[in-house]
């Protein structure tokens, strides 16, 4: 079994919006100027990118995309305490979700060298999965409580 070095989920916050809190944690100050955001602008990039190389059959491209999604940017430490630190007992499962990605985005990565379309597609589809779990357990919590949003 291979080590990851813990590292923040970020790929589980892309597009965050919505009202409720996690563990009933206090709102802070809207923050707009989180890192985090443009990490997950970037992310969103890359994987409409693959999209568009899978669809012209350009393995090359998907090689070339897919290990920054695997391996993202994290945001500064104090940033990344922030959230791990409102996430509380939810970490292990948010990262969690980061690690998903992590593995798909390896194996889309392998899959395009290999030019194995198949693959690729399976591998693509577990990312995007992983993507959509956490979106759907996190994201209304972290903007309620980072961005102040509503639902």
């Amino acid at each position: 079994m291979r080590s990851i070095p813990p590292r923040l989920p970020t790929l589980a916050l892309l597009a965050f919006g919505g009202a409720a809190t996690i563990g009933g944690a206090r709102a802070e100050p809207p923050a707009t100027d989180l890192a985090l955001r443009g990490v997950m602008q970037q992310l969103g990039r890359d994987m409409q990118t693959i999209v568009g190389a899978i669809a012209t059959e350009d393995w090359a491209l998907v090689a070339s995309t897919a290990p920054a999604i695997a391996r993202h940017p994290q945001p500064a430490t104090e940033e990344k305490l922030r959230i791990l630190g409102w996430l509380g007992s939810n970490a292990g499962k948010f990262r969690s979700y980061d690690s998903q990605v992590h593995d798909a985005a390896a194996a889309l990565t392998a899959a395009a060298a290999q030019t194995d379309g198949e693959a690729v597609i399976a591998a693509f589809a577990s990312t995007q999965r992983a993507c959509l779990q956490c979106h759907r357990e996190f994201r209304a919590a972290f903007g309620a409580h980072f961005r102040g949003t509503k639902p």
